[in-house]
């Protein structure tokens, strides 16, 4: 990323102001911009989140927040009620109070003397969802959104449940938040209250997942904050941004179909990231591409933002498996509207084993599979943060375990554009049971890519509101979608489709080793291919301002390791994400920060999977020391989850703080 340290404009930095809300409780702010707004008043930009401006996310807002501010807008990043710096306890993510402080948040902007009275909100992950949400609130002041890595659907698309099915990724989500909301606001802001506001938090932010588990289907809980339930709500023009190696691609493809307002939709090839910082690459010039859009819809100029095709998306090209690319290959892609009317169904018939032409007769064939546990154990992170090592591995690793069907050689190139969807008729010889589809483009050479899959809980075949059992052995038809796409699938290669009956740990399984039986006659893969034609899109190199930057004080590592015990038959997923300890370099403030996650089984055995979680995090400047340990553990049983956790938190030496929780938690179908 190129650094810019001269603007247009130049820049007022206010490293911490309080926001006050309705009710008294006070909101920490960082705020930059320009030195003239007072008697130049400017449009506002703000970004709403929990992590911890002063010292968790504050390189990152520092490569993005004076970037806008030195071309000509105030730029606020605020953390919400009970996280960094501000008062109050958080106790949940998008609960109605975080949405109404928003609101008063940009009422506030829209009436200081710098703010000439719009508002636009931009956002990664929490950040991308609140912007939909306030924006669903319609408040007056709010003209724009730009939502990165977000989701209109907090049930069916969410960190929480995929299809129905229990993700991996909602225990480590919820151990993150654990580990975040344990840590105290600094004193250097908050003063000698740090301590009450510290035990407030420790006391009363209670533990999250336990809330999640117990809401196993998709009822109000998850409805609130879903934009989903009424797209008409959001009239505010939207920019939806994610990547291909995001867990949140699919969401800007419902969006732009589904928003009734100015919409706009870029993804690109990366992870969980903001494309300026994009990996894999290439990154982009993100930054200029939101100022093109924040000086048309905050400042009513004429950029050609509008202009622009609804879509654009890099189409990727056909890569050898990897669990990490610093840069994925292909070229970028345009659609005027989404569906877009170049891009048709492709329909393949399953045969024995075989993806056939839509015109071959094909027998109707019962084809059973019962996956191992190990099926899942080379899926990767259902949402790659870091794309380092989290990526899937090669698919051969995982295909012993599932069902194939696999097409000729291709003899032309093709390029696929949207979700893939199997449609199969199937038995279950259990009540509860799930598949798990993958979707791979296989090489002449033989390695199989994963290039995209989807999950079903079969309990939730019909309804994810109101799942009922199978009958087992009773023949069901149900529709898998998978995730969207952009793929090119070069002359040679084949397409692979493989179906599993589990896929842990990147989902829970079923409380059984069940037995699935695929019937051909009435199976099928639709795949949505793009008719290819030649563009020209090209965005600009990655820019961002300088940030105060860190001084590295112990080394860290990031790997992934997956152990075989042959001789206790037990096999273990472990994660380790070492930050290590570093110095931000403007304020002195130390950090450590220190990940452990593993996922295991032993044998066959459906009631032995297990999670476990620790966070180890401090933050010390002066003789201010603070740390604080997580644990979170997640087990099962057939009947029930039961999940375990320990905070202990430590001032100096001291430990200050120490609960244990246990938790029994009803299966529910799942």
């Amino acid at each position: 990323m190129q650094v810019i340290d001269t603007f247009p404009c130049r820049i007022r930095h206010i490293e911490h102001s309080w926001i006050p809300m309705p009710d008294g409780v006070r909101l920490a702010a960082r705020i930059w911009m320009p030195d003239d707004a007072k008697s130049h008043p400017v449009p506002a930009i703000l970004e709403y989140i929990p992590y911890r401006k002063r010292d968790g996310v504050r390189l990152r807002d520092e490569g993005m927040h004076p970037y806008f501010a030195g071309h000509g807008y105030a730029c606020i990043r605020v953390d919400i009620r009970g996280s960094g710096d501000s008062e109050g306890v958080l106790t949940d993510e998008y609960l109605q109070r975080e949405l109404d402080d928003g609101v008063a948040i940009i009422r506030w902007l829209a009436e200081q003397p710098w703010c000439d009275g719009n508002v636009g909100m931009i956002g990664i992950s929490w950040g991308g969802f609140n912007g939909l949400q306030i924006a669903a609130l319609q408040p007056e002041a709010l003209k724009a959104v730009v939502s990165v890595c977000s989701t209109d659907d907090r049930y069916a698309d969410d960190v929480h449940y995929m299809g129905g099915c229990l993700l991996g990724d909602n225990l480590s989500w919820a151990a993150t938040m654990f580990a975040y909301n344990s840590l105290p606001p600094d004193p250097e802001y908050v003063g000698e209250q740090w301590r009450d506001l510290w035990l407030q938090r420790l006391k009363g932010s209670g533990l999250w997942l336990d809330t999640w588990l117990q809401h196993q289907h998709r009822d109000a809980y998850w409805q609130h904050g879903s934009i989903c339930e009424d797209f008409s709500r959001v009239q505010t023009p939207v920019m939806a941004v994610s990547g291909w190696a995001d867990g949140y691609s699919n969401a800007v493809f419902r969006l732009l179909d589904g928003l009734p307002g100015p919409r706009l939709g870029l993804v690109g090839p990366w992870s969980h990231k903001y494309p300026h910082l994009g990996i894999p690459g290439p990154a982009i010039g993100f930054l200029q591409e939101c100022l093109r859009w924040w000086d048309h819809w905050l400042k009513g100029d004429e950029t050609g933002i509008m202009q622009e095709p609804m879509l654009r998306a890099w189409m990727l090209d056909s890569m050898p498996p990897s669990t990490f690319y610093h840069q994925r290959y292909g070229h970028w892609v345009s659609e005027p509207s989404w569906p877009s009317p170049n891009v048709t169904l492709r329909t393949y018939k399953l045969a024995e084993y075989r993806l056939v032409d839509e015109t071959q007769e094909v027998p109707d064939a019962g084809l059973t599979l019962q996956s191992p546990l190990s099926n899942g154990l080379f899926a990767g992170k259902w949402c790659s943060y870091s794309a380092t090592p989290d990526l899937p591995h090669d698919q051969r690793e995982e295909d012993g375990g599932a069902l194939l069907f696999t097409t000729e050689a291709f003899t032309d190139d093709f390029e696929i554009l949207g979700a893939p969807v199997l449609e199969l008729e199937l038995s279950a010889s259990r009540p509860v049971a799930m598949v798990a589809v993958r979707l791979s483009d296989m090489r002449p050479d033989n390695k199989v890519t994963r290039i995209t899959y989807g999950l079903l809980n079969l309990c939730h075949r019909d309804s994810h509101a109101s799942p009922t059992p199978l009958e087992p052995g009773k023949r069901y038809q149900v529709r898998v979608q998978l995730n969207d796409i952009a793929q090119t699938l070069p002359r040679g290669h084949r397409l692979r489709v493989a179906i599993s009956s589990s896929y842990f740990p990147l989902a829970w399984p079923p409380p059984e080793s069940t037995q699935l039986k695929i019937y051909t006659g009435n199976s099928r893969l639709l795949v949505p291919v793009r008719q290819s034609r030649q563009e020209s899109i090209t965005f600009p190199p990655a820019q961002g301002s300088a940030s105060g930057g860190k001084q590295e004080l112990g080394k860290g590592h990031h790997n992934w390791r997956v152990i075989r015990d042959l001789d206790k038959d037990r096999s273990t997923l472990e994660v380790i994400n070492d930050q290590g300890q570093f110095r931000l370099l403007d304020t002195g403030t130390r950090v450590k920060i220190r990940t452990e996650e593993a996922y295991s089984y032993q044998g066959d055995d459906f009631q032995s999977p297990r999670g476990e979680v620790l966070w180890v995090r401090g933050v010390e400047r002066g003789d201010w020391s603070v740390e604080t340990i997580t644990r979170t553990v997640l087990h099962c049983d057939a009947d029930y989850f039961y999940l375990d956790a320990e905070l202990d938190a430590y001032e100096g030496d001291r430990r200050v703080y120490s609960q244990n929780w246990n938790r029994r938690i009803k299966r529910n179908l799942v």
